[in-house]
């Protein structure tokens, strides 16, 4: 928590005032900048890798205060994918106060989701959904409300398998009542 407050002071620090405000449509590319991060004023990304054999390994999901860019990762290919309209504000590597926390975040969302790629699909796949209910969700009546709205692809990506299995086993948690769905849309997780 202490770490989104540190993002969200950010949004009004003045260093962020003399930079544009960019925004970026549903399943853009945000591009990459030598020296400069994107601090996300609103909506959601997902940053991403291509294996060698060119399957997409998700690196971490991003929303509201969090920074983002090539600078912090070592990682090649790497690439910043807009889950819903996305509002961005450039940043220099060297103006980020905080640039020491934003790294220890990335590599701790990392190894979160590097964590959930090992056991069985179903364990892979209830894991990933409490992960995103921690990270994305609030409480409404009938459960963990998933704010992220993912594709069966994006979460196939990320845990390791293919969309048609993780549309069968979507529809397995529902029938077995573990998650429902918030308007055909969103996940929750009871």
């Amino acid at each position: 928590m202490v770490i989104i407050a540190m993002y969200i002071s950010n949004l009004n620090s003045p260093a962020l005032g003399s930079y544009t405000v960019r925004s970026f449509k549903r399943r853009e590319i945000i591009p990459l900048r030598e020296n400069m991060l994107w601090q996300i004023r609103s909506g959601a990304a997902r940053t991403f890798t291509i294996s060698e054999d060119g399957a997409t390994i998700s690196l971490g999901f991003w929303w509201g205060g969090d920074i983002l860019g090539q600078p912090i990762s070592c990682i090649q290919p790497f690439q910043i994918e807009c889950l819903t309209t996305v509002e961005v504000t450039l940043i220099r590597v060297d103006g980020c106060d905080n640039l020491h926390q934003v790294m220890l975040s990335h590599i701790h969302q990392m190894q979160e989701l590097l964590r959930i790629r090992h056991g069985n699909i179903r364990q892979r796949l209830e894991l990933f959904l409490q992960w995103l209910a921690q990270r994305f969700g609030r409480p409404i009546r009938q459960g963990q409300l998933i704010q992220l709205r993912l594709t069966h692809q994006n979460i196939a990506d990320t845990i390791g398998t293919t969309r048609v299995t993780v549309t069968r086993l979507l529809q397995e948690l529902e029938h077995a009542q573990v998650i429902s769905w918030f308007h055909r849309r969103q996940i929750v997780l009871r």
